[in-house]
């Protein structure tokens, strides 16, 4: 945080902290996904809370400006929106806290009513607009060859990333080299951080591949993971704890993350929410997971009919008894 500017956690990869960014106003015909943006909060009830570059969250009210980037949303439980619905009022909405700019297109009911706020201009640094990308290498274009164990889910707050920390652990206790990190999703810095505070020695995400958001084209995500794999082949782990943000199935480029690393998955875990939603999901894939935990895991009755319908076993991570269960199943299919 400066003096005048709030900088969200999607400003982390840039030197803002630093040097304070100018702030210019550019014709919405030059506007694209990942340009760094200052938006003016308006009059609200509430706070807008705002997750910072170290990830801690901060409460800014009216007339608090925020450094966010252009990006897309298109969450199953709660919103969808982009930065190509912004009118020529220049009225825009934080999509997410890390500071994800667009205009809400549809919400659901359950969500809070969305602070407004507008438009100021492009974040600048000697006086020229600047975007994510800037500060993000070419990548090498090498060969990834570690071994990954993939958490992926039947939708967004399945238990993706609890799952993940209870795998970094359970992979820690063997005294192997964990790097995590986050391939899919909307930018928040909180999962991947929760995964270090659970012993990864590492975490990246797709925000170090120059990404708000990987609702992208497929060939710019494909440029953004492979930054991405780069930097966690340079920590030269033993293992990789990767979660795949909501659905394979949905908007997020999923379905590139299986392809891409189809090679090195050495386990899949997916975390549902509903036991007759693993059966979609294996069916979609025609790749039955590994494990299954998740919301539907909860009960001793969930974990019985999905291995009743699957025959996947199902560990529910909240029990202290089922961790051993799932170590020795990543044991069996890492070759530990």
């Amino acid at each position: 945080m400066t003096d005048k500017l709030i900088l969200g956690s999607l400003t982390r990869i840039a030197p803002f902290g630093e040097r304070s960014p100018g702030i210019e106003p550019q014709p919405r015909s030059t506007w694209k996904t990942g340009d760094y943006v200052v938006i003016e909060m308006g009059d609200s009830v509430r706070a807008q809370k705002v997750e910072l570059r170290d990830g801690r969250i901060a409460a800014a009210g009216a007339g608090r400006r925020i450094v966010g980037a252009l990006g897309e949303r298109a969450a199953t439980l709660e919103s969808v929106g982009s930065w190509r619905a912004v009118g020529d009022d220049l009225q825009v909405n934080m999509m997410t806290a890390a500071g994800l700019i667009g205009r809400f297109t549809s919400r659901s009911a359950l969500m809070p009513t969305a602070n407004p706020a507008r438009y100021l201009g492009h974040a600048t640094l000697d006086g020229v607009p600047v975007s994510m990308t800037d500060f993000v290498p070419e990548p090498s274009g090498e060969a990834f060859d570690i071994p990954i164990v993939l958490i992926i889910g039947t939708s967004m707050s399945a238990g993706k990333t609890l799952a993940g920390r209870v795998i970094v652990r359970e992979l820690k206790k063997r005294g192997l080299h964990v790097v995590g990190t986050k391939l899919t999703g909307a930018g928040r810095y909180r999962d991947v951080l929760s995964w270090r505070d659970a012993g990864a020695d590492a975490v990246f995400d797709f925000v170090e591949g120059g990404l708000p958001s990987t609702v992208v084209d497929e060939d710019e995500y494909r440029r953004a993971l492979g930054v991405v794999l780069d930097r966690i082949a340079a920590e030269k782990p033993d293992v990789v704890v990767a979660e795949a943000g909501a659905s394979p199935l949905e908007p997020y480029n999923g379905t590139v993350v299986m392809e891409e690393l189809a090679d090195v998955i050495a386990f899949i875990l997916l975390a549902a929410s509903d036991p007759y939603a693993v059966t979609g999901v294996i069916s979609a894939f025609d790749l039955p997971p590994d494990a299954v935990s998740g919301v539907a895991t909860s009960t001793s009755a969930g974990i019985e009919l999905i291995e009743k319908l699957t025959g996947v076993p199902a560990v529910n991570v909240l029990d202290l008894g089922d961790h051993e269960r799932l170590g020795s199943l990543m044991d069996a299919k890492l070759g530990l």
